[in-house]
């Protein structure tokens, strides 16, 4: 049986290995070579350097994960690899959205690779193809596609940021990198599975999109974060069909990255509720004095955010200062912690209700409570290791291989399609001073597995 510890234990390997000797990587390697039939792998990202989503996510599958109760070595080989920071960086990137990220051309620069840049160190222990181009990606240098699966990683990359609209989207290309790999897909015809991290888009629309072409072209898809797949402390889900009245989620970070890992978790459970998932009603994001006087009014539970806040253990505040025990629920205290508090108000089409509270100053982790029909009281954390022993995402990386292996998404799509369209909603809310938002494009309709799909101890 895997234990916490001994994973997070087993995970540190993941580091000490890119930097053993010689005669250590090259048996290593052999036993990698071993494997029959890889699959073949192209990665396309924005930036590899340390401490990235595209580092701590692919160097699961260059080095392997602690995976119940042992190493696990995917039969997986890294092909080739596209990083945006480097087209960005020459001024070469995809036409249609450099200009409007970089304004203008960049002059070129006399050192394409970067000190903090792991590409080259990480292609040249590996051998693995450095690409100009995502087409170049999935061809590998050739005139055919010569993988059998894509992982496509986007994220914020401090060098060469992305711009942000005047909602706080940063308008991360995760659609262009979508569109030029289903084109050659299409031109091709044939079309390999493909996963995104995190959400599908910072547009719905876009988002629509992808999931429709994806299953036009016979395109295997799955996006989505860590968190709902990570360890839960305690080990408890909503039991499939029951009966869901409320639920409360505390997620921590920043607006557009952040709240969409504590909506996606929060989803992962409300989903498995009575008839399935039917989709949202209206979405209204409140922010300072408003999130509590909400709670004064009824419209979120504090009895359920004080049982989400029982399953913390990184309570900030006294705990911090002395080691002091404070209820974090006091009417006073919590104010005094969370500067910027913000609630998501959620109206689902069945009647459930649910409130994602973002309170930075008052934790570091994310936890939950969900009432049930009868009362009961499911809640747990959503264990997330911080920085930099970040073994969580191998919870992740079991569901890409998983997708990569069966040519079928471990949990329905759908699922981050809607939780795409809910965060942005609850921004166009913000935009508009809190004003409620419906939605009736949400009425997404899906069915999740039966089975618990996190990661179990």
């Amino acid at each position: 049986m895997l234990t916490r510890r001994r994973f997070l234990g087993n995970s540190a390997l993941t580091s000490s290995m890119l930097v053993v000797p010689e005669w250590a990587r090259s048996a290593f390697g052999q036993q990698r070579l071993a494997s029959s039939n890889p699959i073949r792998l192209a990665v396309l990202g924005s930036t590899y350097r340390l401490g990235s989503h595209l580092q701590t996510i692919t160097d699961r599958f260059l080095i392997g994960y602690p995976f119940d109760g042992d190493w696990h070595l995917p039969n997986i080989k890294v092909v080739s690899l596209y990083v945006d920071e480097h087209a960005r960086q020459r001024g070469d990137g995809p036409d249609e959205f450099v200009r409007s990220m970089m304004g203008g051309s960049r002059q070129r620069s006399a050192n394409p690779w970067p000190p903090e840049d792991l590409s080259p160190a990480r292609a040249k222990q590996f051998g693995f193809r450095l690409c100009r181009n995502i087409p170049e990606a999935l061809r590998v240098g050739g005139d055919r596609i010569a993988v059998d699966a894509v992982l496509t990683i986007v994220e914020q990359c401090p060098p060469y940021p992305y711009p942000v609209n005047d909602k706080d989207q940063v308008l991360l290309p995760r659609f262009d990198f979508f569109e030029q790999c289903a084109q050659v897909f299409e031109t091709e015809k044939h079309a390999v599975p493909y996963f995104n991290h995190k959400q599908l888009s910072f547009s719905f629309s876009e988002a629509q999109t992808m999931v429709k072409k994806a299953d036009r072209l016979k395109m295997p898809l799955l996006s989505g974060s860590s968190l709902p797949v990570t360890w839960r402390l305690p080990a408890v889900d909503v039991p499939v069909g029951a009966r869901v009245k409320e639920a409360v989620m505390v997620g921590v970070g920043n607006l557009d990255d952040g709240d969409f890992d504590a909506l996606e978790a929060m989803q992962s459970m409300l989903e498995r509720r009575k008839g399935g998932e039917t989709g949202v009603k209206a979405v209204q994001l409140l922010e300072g004095d408003d999130v509590w006087a909400a709670a004064k009014a009824g419209r979120w539970s504090k009895d359920l955010l004080s049982s989400a806040l029982s399953r913390s253990d990184t309570p900030m505040g006294l705990s911090l200062l002395d080691g002091r025990c404070q209820d974090l629920t006091d009417d006073d205290l919590l104010p005094q912690l969370v500067k910027d508090p913000a609630a998501y108000c959620i109206e689902y089409t069945d009647g459930t209700r649910a409130t994602m509270l973002m309170l930075n100053g008052a934790v570091q982790d994310y936890n939950i409570s969900v009432q049930l029909e009868d009362q009961q009281l499911v809640s747990t954390q959503f264990l997330r290791p911080l920085p930099p022993n970040e073994a969580y995402s191998a919870c992740l990386a079991s569901k890409v291989e998983s997708l990569y292996q069966n040519r079928k998404p471990p949990y329905p799509t759908q699922r981050v399609l809607l939780v795409t369209g809910m965060l942005e909603a609850c921004l166009n809310s913000r935009h508009r001073f809190g004003q409620l938002i419906e939605t009736p494009h949400l009425a997404i309709l899906y069915q999740p597995p039966t089975e618990s799909q996190y990661i179990q101890i």
